[in-house]
């Protein structure tokens, strides 16, 4: 009799990371949704009831990075390196120097 658990070969480590991470575009598909009904909705009432459901998965979509942030250093890196700062994202298009330079990003340079 099987057990309904389909071997997969991957850590728990990396099934728990996988769960989180599609946990999150789950998340990140529901404030789409949400956001996109709210911004035609004419009924004043229901726009209401949609931006609140469409902050509650904002909720959840932040407390999954959170814990993505925790369970992943790498993550971690990147989100201390690109959130909450008013720096560029990118470098300069004419020259400038690629992310890496600064101790930023992969070193990818532009990728022309």
């Amino acid at each position: 009799m099987s057990s309904g658990i389909i071997e997969t070969g991957l850590s728990n480590e990396a099934l728990h990371i996988h769960r989180a991470l599609a946990s999150l575009q789950e998340e990140l598909e529901a404030i789409d949704y949400y956001h996109q009904r709210m911004d035609v909705s004419g009924d004043a009432s229901l726009k209401a009831i949609l931006i609140h459901n469409r902050d509650d998965e904002m909720e959840h979509a932040a407390m999954l990075l959170e814990w993505l942030r925790r369970a992943m250093p790498e993550f971690g890196i990147q989100m201390r390196t690109f959130l909450f700062t008013s720096d560029p994202l990118t470098p300069p298009v004419a020259g400038g120097e690629p992310p890496m330079a600064k101790g930023k990003g992969l070193g990818l340079g532009t990728l022309k």
